[in-house]
């Protein structure tokens, strides 16, 4: 018998305004994506790669609500496959990934289509039979921190220091950030951990011009712009410093955004999809310049 019909894009931001509105008063400035506790992205048990897109997101926020402890993932059969078992009774995620065809646009050209498919994973916390790997334990935080200042050099992106704000200029193609000394340790991460956070964020801003991502959202999203590209660079820059091993400081003006972003969210369905797929295309984007 068929499954009955998802709206897989409905489904996945429901999911995730949930977890943004579920959260207490004292979290108002942190997002889902600051709070799992994970420093790593999520994993697939089968191919080990890293998962894209919004299915960061989407198993962030699964591991968030489930306190699952590892970012490990697989479908039924993935797990079968790797010798373990899925507990009875436990309950999948929903990621997605996109198939491609061929077909004829107006005027008869052949063009590349893609559909969204579902899929469903659980977490290694779900399974029996799967010893998870032992962490590296190499990663002593100030290599971490070197680790970022050569990522960040690789590009070749201007960062200018001074004064107290911390942006993207794009008439002079530079990021300016304030020294180093004006940032400070919070429950999050330390001063360095917490400066190297806002300067993937603003990096990932940098991404957006026609040379490198050339990424223009105006006519997609009108007076909302605004709030997407700094949705993009947010998201750009928790992926990041999961990948790099940093801790991810929310920015102070989350709450400013938070309504923003929700208001565009809740009205289009497929924007917390854009948003991420951006944000992983700028780090990938800054990924091949290493």
């Amino acid at each position: 018998m068929a499954s009955a019909k998802i709206d897989l894009y409905q489904s996945v931001t429901n999911h995730i305004i949930s977890a943004i509105e579920n959260l207490s008063e004292d979290d108002q400035l942190i997002m889902p994506w600051h709070r799992s506790g994970l420093s790593e992205l999520p994993t697939n048990v089968a191919s080990n790669n890293h998962y894209n897109g919004i299915n960061i997101l989407s198993l962030w926020v699964a591991a968030i609500e489930r306190g699952f402890a590892s970012n490990i993932w697989g479908t039924y059969r993935q797990w079968k496959k790797a010798g373990a078992q899925v507990l009875k009774g436990e309950k999948s995620t929903l990621v997605i990934f996109y198939k491609e065809y061929l077909a004829e646009d107006e005027s008869g050209e052949e063009q590349v289509q893609r559909f969204a498919r579902a899929s469903w994973a659980f977490n290694v916390a779900q399974v029996e039979g799967f010893e998870i790997p032992v962490p590296d334990e190499t990663g002593d935080p100030i290599d971490r921190i070197r680790a970022v200042d050569t990522y960040v050099a690789n590009t070749g992106a201007e960062i200018i220091h001074g004064g107290d704000m911390a942006c993207y200029r794009p008439p002079t193609d530079a990021i300016s950030m304030p020294d180093d000394r004006a940032f400070f340790d919070t429950d999050t991460g330390t001063r360095t951990e917490n400066y190297c956070a806002i300067l993937l964020h603003e990096l990932t801003h940098w991404t957006k011009g026609k040379s490198r991502c050339n990424r223009d959202m105006a006519k997609r999203f009108g007076d909302d712009v605004y709030a997407m590209e700094e949705l993009v660079a947010e998201l750009g820059a928790a992926f990041q410093c999961a990948d790099l091993g940093i801790s991810s400081e929310p920015r102070a003006d989350h709450a400013q955004y938070l309504a923003h972003w929700m208001s565009v969210i809740k009205a289009d369905k497929k924007a917390i999809f854009t948003a991420a797929a951006k944000a992983s295309e700028a780090v990938q984007f800054i990924k091949e310049m290493q």
